[in-house]
């Protein structure tokens, strides 16, 4: 059974910087497209960086040059590292599996990334 766990979230202040985890249980990488969405209070998810099977990566203009997504193969987990951070960036954020050719999707139970003074 495949399972997103997200992890890493919290309150920071603008400028500064958070992890975040993602443990993937049931995935094989190689057969997903990996990726991370917000969603802020009254708007729609969006998707702010993915990660190809084989390693390309995609981000949304607003977080190019602060975000990376990255994994860890043998941990199973993908990350997402956010730099300079602001108070635009306060969503919950969503881990989001996509298994290539069926394109069945799978989500994280979500995690909450607050960036306030």
């Amino acid at each position: 059974q495949v399972q997103l766990v997200e992890s890493g979230g919290g309150l920071v202040q603008p400028g500064g910087s958070l992890r975040l985890s993602c443990a993937a249980s049931g995935i094989i990488f190689s057969l997903y497209t990996m990726g991370w969405y917000r969603q802020a209070p009254g708007k729609e998810r969006e998707l702010v960086a993915s990660l190809g099977s084989f390693g390309s990566t995609n981000y949304v203009d607003s977080v190019k040059g602060r975000f990376t997504i990255s994994r860890d193969i043998a941990k199973n987990t993908v990350y997402l590292q956010m730099n300079s951070l602001k108070p635009e960036d306060t969503a919950v954020y969503y881990c989001n599996g996509r298994r290539k050719i069926s394109g069945s999707q799978t989500w994280g139970q979500g995690t909450q990334v607050t960036v306030s003074s």
